[in-house]
């Protein structure tokens, strides 16, 4: 049997932790119950691990409790974040302001609405992918509802300045929206700290299962209200209706729960490898990093390699897993939305790659990838 590629696409999902597995494990079987059946022990059983659960995720947020409202994963809870604060303050407004690197979820969420009469604006960014905040400043207005700014994005880890964004979006009376798919669990997200009033996580991309999530909503300073996006029972305070998942929330939970206890560390080793490769793959000669080098994630980097092309470099290197840009977007051959916004060509942009790492990345597979890449480049180049 031929040995698996090396992993290199945590940002686009990660393998699930065995302690991670081993707590989902008995809530397929032996404790099978429906979280609101409330008259009799596996439905208690149940409802007892989905509270742990929200207790284990409001920790890694530094949020209350009741403040973590259960998805399907962040796609569902940018939905519910963006179409519901959008249907709740209908009467202040229908202006929405969102940054021009947000995950597709976003755009396509903000896009739908433009469709059907909502008023949004899109926050122009830098070479290294930081938002304007003059522009920011400029173009809040008195009906702007809600203004959508992704902590860290997820093709190049640039981090964004949120506390300055919550200031100015509190400031005006506005909500903020923060995604924070890819920051958790990779730095300290700390929603009171931040200002931020509306946030989403998914398990998947903390070593996690796929098909869980959660959705944070502020109660108080300020209250933040939502209109439900799925009807039928009224589970997670109304806001969310269907059965919940009660093994993916306890793996979403445990997962949440580890991330805090070992995310440090993890960052720390994680930045010392990430330079490693990244600084093997540039000594090949004009190869740039897109993004900021000050201010991004520990595991991301996101290279430009001069003279070749992206899909010809993956396409010759079957033994290394690694993409152009977010998964979301692979089927999609035009350029990065992303890289666009942030000033490259099309040229550009199709030279550019994703290398991003995590939990269960070794020394080994970065001097074998870092080896790898090289060589293919330099044969690309010179073939």
């Amino acid at each position: 049997m031929s040995a698996l590629p090396v992993y290199l696409d945590y940002n686009s999902t990660a393998p699930v932790d065995e302690r991670v597995l081993d707590a989902m494990l008995p809530f397929f079987r032996k404790q099978f119950g429906n979280a609101a059946s409330r008259t009799h022990a596996y439905g208690w059983a149940a409802a007892k691990a989905v509270d742990i659960a929200r207790a284990q995720v409001a920790h890694l947020l530094g949020a209350e409790e009741n403040e973590i409202i259960f998805t399907s994963g962040s796609t569902e809870a940018i939905n519910l974040a963006i179409k519901g604060a959008c249907a709740a303050y209908a009467t202040k407004g229908k202006h929405i302001l969102v940054s021009a690197t947000e995950h597709k979820a976003v755009l396509d969420t903000c896009s739908f609405l433009e469709r059907a009469g909502a008023e949004i604006t899109r926050i122009p960014v830098d070479r290294e992918g930081i938002i304007d905040l003059d522009f920011l400043k400029k173009n809040i207005r008195r009906d702007t509802i809600l203004v959508c700014v992704m902590t860290a994005n997820n093709e190049t880890g640039t981090i964004q300045p949120v506390d300055e964004i919550a200031a100015i979006v509190h400031e005006a009376g506005s909500v903020f929206f923060s995604d924070t798919t890819q920051a958790l669990g990779k730095m300290n997200v700390h929603v009171n700290e931040a200002g931020i009033d509306l946030c989403c996580i998914s398990a998947h991309k903390i070593c996690g299962p796929k098909g869980a999530g959660a959705l944070f909503v502020r109660r108080k300073d300020p209250r933040v209200s939502l209109v439900a996006q799925m009807h039928g029972g009224g589970h997670e305070r109304g806001l969310r209706s269907g059965t919940l998942n009660v093994p993916g929330i306890v793996g979403l939970g445990k997962a949440a729960e580890i991330a805090a206890a070992e995310g440090w560390d993890d960052a720390q080793r994680l930045s010392v490898l990430r330079t490693e490769l990244e600084q093997k793959i540039i000594s090949c000669g004009t190869v740039f990093v897109n993004g900021s080098v000050k201010d991004r994630l520990p595991n991301t980097t996101n290279l430009r390699i001069t003279g070749v092309k992206a899909a010809e470099l993956i396409a010759k290197l079957p033994l290394l897993a690694f993409s152009a840009g977010s998964a979301c977007t692979s089927a999609i051959p035009e350029p990065s939305h992303v890289l666009k916004a942030m000033g490259l060509s099309g040229e550009e942009s199709h030279a550019s790659i994703r290398l991003s790492i995590g939990k269960f990345t070794t020394d080994e597979e970065i001097a074998k990838a870092g080896e790898l890449l090289c060589n293919q480049i330099n044969a690309l180049r010179y073939s």
